[in-house]
């Protein structure tokens, strides 16, 4: 049994990664602002009320964990198109020295494709309308990817393609070379699915896949 921090795990794939790791039989401690967590999961998984930028909530959560799940989110809006982001590189600057005070040495960070070096992988068609949308957030994605690489932990940084609500197939691929690299579709159950696997079989492997399903 692992104990896992789930960074954002109120929602999304941070919500996904805590009920599958729950039903297996992992504790989980689900880190967000509000701490709210649905009914299904609220009895068995530990909310935790916390700001992953204060450096003080960031301690007491990782407080007895074995592994860190960072699968933060920006809501979409105008403010994601037009301002600059910040949330990634800013809370990853107060987790890093955080882990190492902590003892804690195991990373799966959430970040997406675009980001990092996968920027050069995205077909020439999407190219121009990712940058017009997400560039701001894949900006910052970039650079907390940058610094989870620098540091000394285990690391697996995990880029999803397009992401859906859905069950989870099983069906989805890993893609782990720069040549394979391509957008697509995927379901967040999926890349749960795929970090809980991971987190088990203790394989992070300091590796950037991509993952998708459908193609585009």
């Amino acid at each position: 049994m692992t104990h896992i921090l789930v960074m954002g795990g109120s929602r999304g794939i941070g919500l996904a990664v805590c009920r599958l790791a729950l039903s297996k039989g992992h504790r989980v401690r689900a880190m967000s602002r509000k701490g709210q967590l649905p009914a299904d999961i609220a009895s068995a998984c530990e909310a935790f009320i916390g700001d992953a930028r204060n450096s003080e909530d960031v301690a007491r959560a990782l407080a007895g964990i074995d592994v860190v799940v960072q699968a933060l989110g920006v809501p979409p809006s105008l403010d994601f198109i037009l301002k600059p982001v910040t949330l990634f590189s800013e809370t990853t600057r107060v987790l890093l020295p955080a882990m190492k005070q902590a003892g804690v040495d195991k990373l799966v960070a959430v970040t997406g494709f675009g980001a990092g070096d996968s920027h050069d992988a995205i077909n020439i068609m999407q190219r121009l309308p990712f940058r017009l949308i997400f560039k701001n957030a894949y900006d910052d994605k970039s650079i907390q990817e940058e610094l989870i690489a620098a540091s000394e932990l285990e690391w697996l940084i995990v880029r999803p393609g397009v992401l859906m609500n859905c069950s989870s197939s099983g069906n989805y691929k890993v893609l782990t070379r720069s040549s394979e690299w391509r957008n697509g579709i995927v379901g967040r159950a999926d890349v749960a699915d795929f970090i809980v696997k991971r987190i088990e079989t203790n394989a992070l492997n300091r590796e950037k896949p991509v993952i998708i399903r459908y193609p585009l």
